[in-house]
């Protein structure tokens, strides 16, 4: 029997890559370019805004990558229906997953209770991955809010999003962060996000323990630049 094949050093990282375009300015094009290069590098997945998860799925439909949904940024304050409205929406137009903020003015104001009863209902609706923007919060903040992560039947617990204060700090404090996370909600996926940009960024996370690295530079780093 043939032994399978092992990967290349190149496809073991694109395979951990959500490559990512939630820009409020992106087109269809843009979005088909994005496409192109998830199919082109073998990425994990693509992350979008919900309008267009079709358009991602359309393209994406052939290949095993993750048609990703990224709910409410940056802070995760719009009403819970609101949430769950836009999470089935996004099932239903195709969405495999979804990278739903957690409410920050619920975690600064200890609403563990909401925070937990909002998040449960959503991960009902598709595997989600949590994004607790840890650049918002202290070290204690990020250890409660990822066990209420994984308690709520989650996929996986992510660092940051766009215009997250984390994308400014030193990649030491963000892959601290990981370890938090890591350690308060053990056997969770890991994802690490925040001005990742380069191969060494990619890396780093990677040994701090990340198991999928959101980035709108997947191509850069498959490279190696």
């Amino acid at each position: 029997m043939a032994k399978p094949k092992k990967q290349t050093k190149k496809e073991s990282i694109a395979s951990t890559i959500d490559q990512t375009n939630i820009s409020g300015s992106a087109d269809e094009s843009s979005i088909l370019k994005s496409c192109a290069e998830v199919k082109k590098y073998g990425f994990r997945g693509l992350c979008v805004n919900p309008q267009w998860i079709r358009t991602a799925k359309m393209q994406l439909r052939e290949t095993s990558a993750k048609v990703i949904c990224l709910v409410d940024p940056p802070i995760g304050d719009s009403s819970h229906e609101q949430r769950v409205l836009v999470s089935k929406t996004a099932r239903d137009d195709g969405a495999d997953e979804l990278d739903v903020v957690v409410s920050i003015p619920d975690v600064k104001h200890e609403r563990w209770d909401a925070i937990y009863d909002d998040l449960s209902e959503i991960c009902d609706i598709l595997p989600t991955k949590v994004i607790i923007g840890s650049g918002y919060l202290t070290d204690e903040e990020i250890a409660k809010v990822s066990a209420i992560v994984k308690k709520s039947g989650a996929i996986c617990v992510k660092t940051a999003t766009a215009k997250d204060p984390l994308e400014h700090r030193e990649l030491k404090e963000k892959n601290f962060h990981i370890r938090i996370m890591q350690k308060a909600a053990p056997g969770l996926l890991m994802k690490a996000s925040g001005n990742i940009k380069t191969a060494k960024d990619a890396r780093d996370a990677r040994k701090a323990g990340a198991d999928i690295i959101g980035t709108s530079s997947g191509p850069a780093i498959v490279k190696g630049k």
